[in-house]
């Protein structure tokens, strides 16, 4: 069975730290622990005393003094991990830790997990091919010699790193190295490690260039793993989770966060609040705790997305300049139908198909699979339907030599209805508003992302409110739009006023478009 040893690299909080290496060894695991060389040799003295009896405990030999973004930070890892592997011959697997983590899955779960996937999980992906790093420095935190921190001494870091650019001297990378990145945050099997102990030892070279390179915390185990392991038996993500916020900060994680949190396909999560004391209580209970059954919805970071763009979408900025393509055709009519069900707009679509010679197209701007003619290329996927909208419909009326065409759109799509009703062609809409009952939101929470089969009912019952304003928001932007030429047909509404309001879309008789609505079996059925 498994057997975890954990280097766990902090800097503060001495009590916390004592009582996360009490918890995680409490269950038979191991922890080595580093603590920096700039805090406190008084709060390390208590934690030493505090640990001196626990035989599952050991200590880097050397306190590093660690700066961001430096060398140092690796140099305190490899310490803390040879002490580990020293220490604890019976260790499987190495997990980097930081004091703000804690487990969110029980120990038990953990072993059986690494033991039924035997890879290295460490995020890992090409350098200078992925988007990886969003800002800032990309190659040249590794051709430039940093021997300054950007933080702390930031004139002499700009001043070096410039003088260098200026005198143009650059640096190779080693030559047999794929420089790769990602987070520093892994769980690598005890062979590997020993693996890349053995390398720092044989390879100078290797150890010269990372210790200049800038945040290399992000690049060297990255790097020597892929350099070591082969690709089948390394898994390229952490099991730490872990989200940022849009301006680059880590999510902090908070008392009413533990259901989601035991739901993510993950072991541990980072960053628990200092002020999350229940949560922090419940976590460190779960990891003792035998026979738990989690059931993994994983939708933690879309659930965050999602929650934290509401307001942003259409409102944070000014409206854009519509795209300005030529027009559809004055003589023409195209006909919207809109509705947040897209089965309900199906459904009458093909009534209509069925009593009328007009061309009708359902959702072709939302789903990639709805049938089309060839276009030579224009309809080949969505972002190229909807950059083109203007030409694409033109080319459909040619197609089907018509001046009279129906389309289903999400309501979502505001900016296609306002680009269509600016054009000088005659642009109808039908929007149909349906009820959500909470069966209906929870599946569309699923179909988006947001939830998923295994999702507990209170993190449901907390999300359903917003999903239904959101829905209902966009019915309310359309409304607010003022388009001319617009119908509403409601879901409750009498079919007499449904009939009325497809015939005058339609421009039908009346009793042709009560006939129409009677013939299309539940029209409304979920």
């Amino acid at each position: 069975m498994a057997k975890i040893a954990y280097i766990l690299l902090c800097h503060k909080n001495p009590e916390a730290i004592i009582a996360q290496a009490e918890r995680l060894t409490a269950t038979g695991d191991y922890i080595a622990i580093h603590f920096d060389g700039r805090a406190s040799a008084e709060e390390y003295r208590t934690i030493r005393a505090a640990l001196a009896q626990n035989p599952n405990v050991a200590f880097a030999p050397r306190r590093i003094k660690c700066g961001w973004g430096e060398w140092s930070l690796v140099r305190a890892t490899l310490n803390t991990l040879q002490a580990a592997l020293a220490h604890f011959p019976r260790a499987t697997h190495v997990y980097m830790l930081s004091g703000d983590c804690m487990a969110i899955k029980t120990a038990e779960y953990a072993r059986d997990f690494l033991d039924r996937h035997n890879k290295d999980y460490i995020e890992s992906v090409d350098f200078f091919e992925s988007d990886w790093i969003k800002t800032g420095m990309k190659e040249d935190r590794l051709i430039y010699r940093h021997y300054f921190n950007e933080r702390t001494q930031k004139r002499r870091f700009y001043f070096s790193y410039e003088l260098q650019r200026k005198l143009g001297l650059t640096r190779a990378i080693p030559d047999d190295l794929q420089i790769q990145i990602g987070s520093q945050w892994w769980c690598l099997r005890r062979t590997t490690a020993e693996a890349i102990l053995d390398m720092t030892r044989k390879r100078r070279d290797v150890m010269r260039f990372f210790a200049t390179t800038w945040i290399p915390d992000e690049t060297f185990f990255q790097t020597l793993v892929r350099h070591l392991i082969p690709e089948q038996e390394i898994e390229s993500r952490t099991l730490t989770f872990l989200m940022f916020s849009d301006y680059g900060m880590p999510v902090c994680f908070y008392n009413d966060h533990y259901d989601l949190l035991l739901s993510q396909d993950f072991l541990f999560a980072r960053k628990i609040s200092p002020d999350a004391t229940e949560l922090k209580s419940r976590l460190g209970t779960l990891y003792a705790a035998q026979g738990v059954e989690f059931q993994i919805s994983n939708e933690g970071r879309n659930l965050h997305r999602f929650l934290t763009e509401r307001g942003r979408i259409g409102q944070r900025f000014a409206p854009r300049f519509w795209e300005t393509e030529s027009s559809l055709g004055r003589e023409r009519q195209l006909l919207i139908i809109t509705c947040k069900k897209w089965h309900v707009a199906k459904r009458l679509l093909e009534r209509i198909r069925r009593v009328s010679d007009t061309p009708a197209i359902a959702y072709l701007f939302n789903e990639e699979d709805t049938p089309l003619p060839d276009l030579g290329g224009i309809q080949q996927t969505l972002e190229k339907r909807t950059r083109h909208r203007r030409a694409l419909m033109r080319m459909l009326f040619d197609h089907f030599q018509t001046d009279r065409l129906i389309v289903c759109m999400d309501p979502l799509a505001l900016e296609l209805m306002h680009d269509f009703f600016s054009d000088r062609s005659h642009t109808r809409m039908l929007r149909i508003d349906c009820s959500f009952s909470d069966d209906y939101l929870i599946g569309h929470a699923r179909r988006i992302g947001l939830a998923g089969e295994h999702t507990p009912p209170a993190t449901l019952m907390r999300l359903l409110p917003t999903i239904r304003n959101d829905l209902n928001r966009e019915v309310d932007q359309i409304r607010d739009a003022g388009f001319d030429r617009h119908w509403v047909m409601y879901e409750h509404g009498s079919t007499e006023e449904n009939a009325r309001a497809l015939a005058e879309f339609l421009e039908l008789g009346t009793h042709s478009a009560l006939d129409l609505i009677r013939a299309t079996e539940g029209l409304f059925d979920d």
